[in-house]
């Protein structure tokens, strides 16, 4: 069975997208848009979608940085809106996991976007979260400890200091 919260996020992301696009697309403001809607979204859209609007030019230089080849006038208008949205919350949700904003933004892009979308999603939002999340793997996988070995024991010669990685 799925988790309620999550499934109440998927949706808010997706809406937070059908908004961004929206404002994107009539070169609305975000606040406009969302003056002209008869009922207004759920807080976590809203949050999203505010955030990436006071933000744009930093997620922007991020998206730019890391989207090797790729100008951002030139990218899938959605591709783009997508990006933003899991950059935003990649640098200012540190308590929804990373691999989580990831995978919802991939499938997003290959819900709503061109064929290649996942993938250029995935390549260039793991490459972010690397960057702005230090230390935490992008694909949510812890690595396993070796066999006949807990987490944090000493091998043979370690210290577990040596072991830990710590000096």
């Amino acid at each position: 069975m799925s988790d309620p919260k999550n499934t109440g996020r998927r949706a808010a992301r997706e809406r937070a997208l059908s908004l961004l696009y929206e404002a994107q697309s009539k070169g609305q403001t975000v606040g406009a848009v969302l003056a002209a809607l008869p009922t207004a979204p759920d807080s976590f859209s809203v949050e999203i979608i505010t955030g990436v609007e006071a933000q744009q030019p930093v997620l922007d230089e991020l998206i730019g940085r890391f989207a090797r080849g790729w100008r951002l006038e030139r990218m899938p208008q959605l591709d783009l809106a997508i990006l933003r949205m899991a950059s935003f919350e990649l640098c200012e949700r540190p308590d929804v996991p990373t691999a989580a904003i990831i995978s919802e933004a991939v499938e997003l892009a290959k819900r709503f976007s061109t064929d290649n979308s996942g993938r250029f999603v995935n390549g260039v939002l793991a490459s972010i979260a690397t960057a702005v999340r230090p230390g935490v793997d992008p694909t949510g996988v812890s690595p396993r400890p070796r066999p006949g070995r807990s987490a944090g024991s000493a091998g043979p010669g370690e210290t577990s200091e040596e072991s830990s990685g710590s000096s």
